[in-house]
């Protein structure tokens, strides 16, 4: 029998408590008074399952959670240590001085192809700088001995063309709101 018809409406019509007292007396009434909370507490306790479930479910999937990080940390840790093994301080070393032994080998053999050979390494860099700089004054006297060469003409101004007046701005009002025109602010 459902709770509500103990206090309420029943498909007979009236209450279950009110047909009690009217039949039964005082006895039925507490009977069924006593029905009804036991259905109440029944309801409680159903609703506190439910609650303790529910909160199974957080904790589980906190777990789950949890469980999904430790495995990601792992899986990270392990593939990070395989790596290690792969490599070490004394193989990178060796590898850095293979570098540098490299790189050294190779200013070298730069420096050494660089460097004149035969006729080319006799010269003499000043004796060769102050020639360069004999001649180069011997050019600049003849340049300034010689005669100056025809000016080229120069286009002379149409002198039929009218001249265009530009009106001067009497103060920096009139400037500032011609160049608003000009902007078509």
């Amino acid at each position: 029998m459902p709770i509500r018809w103990l206090v309420g409406p029943n498909p007979s019509g009236g209450n279950d408590l009110e047909i009690k007292k009217k039949k039964g007396g005082r006895f039925a009434a507490i009977q069924c008074l006593k029905k009804k909370k036991l259905y109440e507490a029944q309801i409680e306790q159903l609703g506190n399952f439910q609650l303790r479930v529910h909160d199974q479910m957080i904790v589980l999937e906190g777990a789950k959670a949890t469980t999904d990080t430790i495995d990601a940390l792992r899986t990270g840790s392990s593939a990070v240590k395989s790596i290690q093994q792969s490599l070490s301080v004394d193989d990178i070393e060796k590898t850095m001085e293979q570098a540098n032994e490299h790189s050294e080998n190779m200013r070298l053999i730069q420096d050494a192809l660089a460097t004149p050979a035969g006729a080319a390494a006799d010269f003499d860099e000043d004796e060769l700088e102050a020639e360069l700089e004999e001649l180069e004054g011997e050019e600049l006297e003849e340049e300034l001995l010689q005669p100056p060469s025809a000016v080229p003409a120069a286009p002379l101004p149409n002198q039929n063309q009218p001249k265009r007046e530009t009106p001067l701005p009497a103060s920096n009002v009139d400037e500032l709101a011609a160049l608003q025109a000009e902007m078509a602010l």
